[in-house]
């Protein structure tokens, strides 16, 4: 690009303008994932000493694995599966935590021309079964603290006939097979399956508002349209755009779920593809180990989705009194992030947040880049180079600016070329396939408007939008502002059904851990409870409009999370619904 640094500082949106301009897709016929994220890494000549995992271990030192190491035990692995049958287009199911195993079996897997089927490790045994058994995956990869769950899934799924255990027991079941063991007897030589860029990669189940899970299948040029938004969210990773200098060293980290597209497509993958560590940790996210993560590792890239960096800025005001970090940037997705905490990372951790937006079946596609263009605080961003996206109405007709509709990307980029980011389709669902799109406009369910800079303003979800006395409600504004006063951790606002206006405004607040130790203080905890709903209410109103304000708070000890870290709001409203059938009865 013929453009200087220079200019850069004096003119960002001219910036975004240009990258769109100059900006094309190159994809090959031919593509594989875990080529290019592990196989030409292994062959170069440091592959021996470039580190591609490094497993954080509280109170010891981080465990570092090569991507030498990488390629050999993915090679044994794919050997072994290929024993068990495994072939090109077959489902192989992963139930793995954040682990250097688990980003063995993905190579693996991907080298074979399989899919990979990430599951997640908090997924029962009838949420396994279903997906399994869906998906018809003959073969599972898992960790040993999950085989229970596993095993009961099994007795729904006639068809997995083999599940290889990181860990396994003393006594395996029929079928069962020890990851160590069968490794060890594996060559560690395979030739990669030469796979086609339109193949199927990775299969990632989706919960919709209603009905079972729906399978996103997603090809493996997908990781190519995952880029544009990766590089920019993450302010460039190291590289400089301009001067072609060598990459500064860049460690990644995420308590994304390597399970979920955030943590895969956003996290793990990308990291592999540039040839840089991604740091593991497999235990329960907390606010203060996630500082001493980031610290240990000497993390400088980062995502973390709003929850994590509210809960953060809650337990550590101040982190630079406490910790020495090398941060330069933070991408956060999932929910708004909140002027608050965007503040708070600006202000205590010296970086600007990247918010960014994209859904399993079309990932990474709107965000900012604090390096290229000015990141706007509450702001989804802008379409990344590559991606045309827009508000577009009930009829696929593109909002004017200003006006609320449904988010949107298009099969074709603004040169008219396909966009790769796509997935192919819903695993044996063309219906649902079909109603995800207008035309050539893919339908996303989430609401935005979009200002005269082409910066998209997220409204909620198209299922969590409503009205209440004739004014449209989104949840996210009245919870943003319900988490800038000290009391709250987090909140979730939802509809409470109401004869008279059709539904109030109704919050649910987790206390923040001083508020919980003043309540356990108090000499009345309902007088307490009652004071700071006062208190709570009072804020609302005093900053949001008078209609917003929540008219009913309940205290709750923890919201109803997806295993991706969103607020459940659909749970809450539910429950509502359910309160007031049930007092409507009684009446």
């Amino acid at each position: 690009m013929a453009h200087s640094h220079q200019d850069d500082q004096q003119g960002k949106t001219d910036a975004y303008a240009r990258l769109h301009a100059q900006f094309g897709w190159q994809v090959g016929l031919h593509f594989n994932i875990a080529q290019v994220c592990c196989g030409r890494w292994a062959a170069a000549p440091d592959a021996a000493q470039r580190v591609a995992v490094r497993e954080h271990r509280v109170g010891q030192a981080p465990k570092t694995h090569t991507f030498a190491q990488l390629q050999q035990a993915a090679n044994r692995l794919s050997q072994a599966l290929k024993t068990q049958g495994v072939r090109r287009g077959d489902r192989v199911a992963i139930v793995m935590p954040q682990r250097f195993e688990t980003a063995v079996a993905y190579m693996a897997v991907l080298q074979m021309g399989a899919v990979a089927m990430p599951l997640s490790m908090l997924f029962g045994p009838e949420a396994l079964a279903f997906r399994i058994q869906d998906s018809q995956a003959q073969v599972a990869v898992c960790d040993a603290t999950v085989l229970d769950a596993l095993r009961l899934a099994r007795q729904e799924c006639p068809n997995l006939h083999t599940v290889v255990t990181v860990g396994t027991p003393a006594q395996p079941a029929p079928g069962e097979w020890d990851w160590a063991s069968l490794l060890q007897h594996a060559s560690p030589r395979y030739t990669p399956v030469r796979t086609l860029a339109k193949d199927p990669a990775v299969l990632i189940y989706t919960s919709g508002t209603t009905g079972n899970p729906k399978g996103a299948l997603i090809p493996q040029r997908a990781l190519i349209g995952n880029l544009t938004g990766f590089v920019c969210s993450q302010n460039w990773f190291g590289f400089d755009p301009w001067d072609g200098q060598q990459p500064s060293e860049a460690v990644f980290w995420s308590p994304a779920d390597w399970a979920w597209t955030g943590g895969l497509m956003d996290a793990l993958l990308p990291s592999l593809y540039f040839g840089r560590p991604i740091v593991a940790f497999a235990g329960r996210f907390d606010p203060e180990l996630a500082f001493e993560i980031l610290q240990t590792n000497q993390v400088t890239h980062t995502f973390l989705f709003p929850t994590a960096l509210k809960a953060m800025m809650k337990a550590v005001p101040q982190p630079s009194r406490r910790y020495d970090l090398r941060l330069q940037a933070i991408m956060s997705a999932g929910e708004a992030v909140g002027d608050a905490v965007f503040a708070y990372c600006e202000k205590e951790l010296g970086v600007t947040v990247n918010e960014m937006f994209g859904q399993t079946e079309i990932n990474y596609v709107v965000g900012n880049c604090a390096r290229l263009w000015p990141a706007r605080a509450n702001s989804m961003g802008r379409a990344y180079p590559g991606h045309r996206v827009a508000v577009i109405d009930e009829a696929g007709k593109v909002c004017a600016s200003g006006t609320v509709g449904e988010v949107a990307v298009h099969r074709l980029d603004v040169h008219g070329h396909p966009d790769p980011v796509f997935f192919l389709g819903y695993w044996r669902n063309e219906e649902a396939t079909r109603a995800k799109y207008t035309g050539d406009w893919c339908r996303t369910g989430d609401l935005a408007m979009s200002d005269a800079d082409g910066y998209l303003w997220y409204q909620g979800r198209t299922d969590d939008m409503f009205k209440a006395a004739g004014y449209r409600i989104g949840p996210g504004e009245i919870e943003n502002c319900l988490v800038k006063h000290p009391a709250v951790a987090n909140a979730a606002v939802v509809p409470k059904p109401d004869r008279d206006r059709g539904a109030l405004v109704k919050a649910y607040v987790v206390l923040s851990p001083d508020y919980l130790a003043l309540r356990q203080q108090a000499s009345s905890v309902p007088a307490f409870e009652a004071q700071v709903l006062k208190d709570l209410q009072q804020h609302v109103r005093g900053l949001l409009a008078p209609y917003e304000y929540p008219k009913e708070i309940e205290f709750i000890d923890a919201l109803p999370m997806t295993t991706t870290g969103k607020v459940q709001r659909r749970i809450l409203r539910l429950q509502e619904q359910a309160r007031a059938e049930q007092n409507n009865s009684h009446s």
